[in-house]
């Protein structure tokens, strides 16, 4: 009997490409986010994104394989995440979300869990 995952079940990559490149339409246009992306094109960090997803999820591990420990809270430190930028992560990611038309188990278990994600990236409540 195969067994299946989360990764399995809502999809596999094209679910998390979609929600991804979704996600990085409102980033490419929202004033305190775009800032925080080095690259000038945010094709690298829909990759890393991507990949992260993919591995925490139950899919291909290349993001350990290519960047190592995930880190993220050491990954985020050069950047001033404060609440309006946590705020804003998480409007483009429900609206992301939103186009993925996943079922309501599956879409509440990865809400959880981005929501949990954005308030554990907070590092400063400076403006």
């Amino acid at each position: 009997m195969l067994s299946s995952n989360f990764y399995d079940e809502v999809g596999g990559r094209p679910v998390f490409q979609k929600l991804v490149h979704e996600f990085y339409q409102g980033v490419a246009g929202d004033p305190v986010l775009k800032p925080m992306y080095p690259e000038e094109d945010l094709g690298p960090a829909e990759e890393r994104l991507l990949l992260f997803l993919e591995q925490y999820w139950g899919g291909p591990g290349t993001y350990s394989e290519q960047r190592g420990h995930p880190r993220l809270r050491m990954r985020h430190m050069p950047f001033k995440v404060n609440p309006d930028a946590r705020d804003r992560w998480l409007l483009h990611m429900r609206a992301a979300l939103d186009t993925l038309e996943l079922s309501p188990m599956h879409e509440a278990a990865l809400w959880d869990y981005l929501e949990r994600a954005a308030h554990a990236m907070v590092n400063t409540f400076d403006e």
